[in-house]
């Protein structure tokens, strides 16, 4: 990184050189941007990209875990709720699909809405009810910045459609903390991981073995939190894809029917048509 900082200093001085003659001016210019675009090339390709994992929900037959889903609900909750919101699901989201409605309840009521106004014009509390959504740990940006040194730690309703291979990324990301390499100087407030574009990012590690103490009695490792809140937040994306996997299935086959159908009634239709000889007296 420093080494590409000083080249692009020189290269700088170079074009104020060149730039003095009026006719080298172009070609000065001209050369100076194609190093320059070539340093960046080369400095970008410093980060690593995530390897791909096997997930039980990718594949066209295949469904979410809800014991999985369950769990990295568990892991939200508990670690990455204090800094990260989940504004598009609501409590009543969760019914079905790793909870009971009794279950969803309690824990609406557990977290106090802000609400109102009332008759007198004034805001109040409340308990939660299954129509409301999460709560964002932050009333505002600014509140978040400045609790986080000016980071902005983004909601993660829709993280694993915005990012790249989002499940991949998001799990090398959670567990690709690293010691910075020889020669690199540590950050003040930033952590070193060789998976986050730039490498360093202000997220210390969340996951710590035995963080969270699963209701399952599932060994809380670091991956096994990991995956968790990876298949999670895929369901937080797309909680319709088991709904639109079944409904493609039932698709297929209605489609495959009615294939059949239609060629069966083709060449009803058509054998007399197309087999018929006719003779010119």
């Amino acid at each position: 990184m420093a080494s590409a900082r000083a080249m692009r200093a020189a290269l700088q001085k170079i074009a104020e050189r060149g730039a003095q003659s009026s006719l080298l001016a172009p070609a000065v210019a001209a050369g100076t941007a194609v190093a320059v675009a070539s340093v960046s090339t080369v400095h970008a390709s410093d980060v690593i990209h995530a390897p791909h994992q096997s997930w039980d929900f990718k594949g066209f037959m295949s469904s979410y875990d809800a014991a999985s889903v369950r769990r990295g609900h568990q892991v939200y909750t508990q670690v990455c709720a204090s800094c990260h919101g989940l504004a598009r699901i609501a409590y009543r989201n969760l019914v079905d699909v790793c909870y009971s409605e009794e279950e969803v309840k309690a824990m609406a009521e557990d977290t106090e809405v802000m609400d109102g106004p009332n008759d007198e014009g004034e805001m109040f509390e409340r308990p939660g009810k299954l129509s409301d959504y999460l709560p964002s740990p932050y009333p505002n940006e600014e509140a978040a910045r400045y609790a986080n040194n000016g980071a902005y730690p983004p909601d993660l309703s829709l993280i694993m459609k915005a990012r790249h291979n989002g499940p991949d990324y998001v799990f090398a990301l959670l567990t690709g903390y690293k010691d910075p390499p020889a020669g690199v100087a540590e950050r003040e407030t930033q952590y070193y991981n060789p998976y986050f574009p730039g490498a360093w990012i202000g997220m210390p590690m969340p996951l710590n073995e035995g963080a969270v103490e699963y209701d399952d009695g599932t060994p809380a490792t670091a991956t096994q939190m990991a995956k968790d809140v990876c298949t999670f937040l895929t369901w937080a994306a797309e909680p319709e894809a088991d709904e639109r996997k079944l409904m493609g299935v039932k698709w297929m086959l209605t489609l495959t029917v009615l294939f059949g159908f239609t060629w069966y009634y083709k060449r009803v239709r058509w054998a007399p048509i197309k087999t018929r000889r006719l003779e010119l007296y």
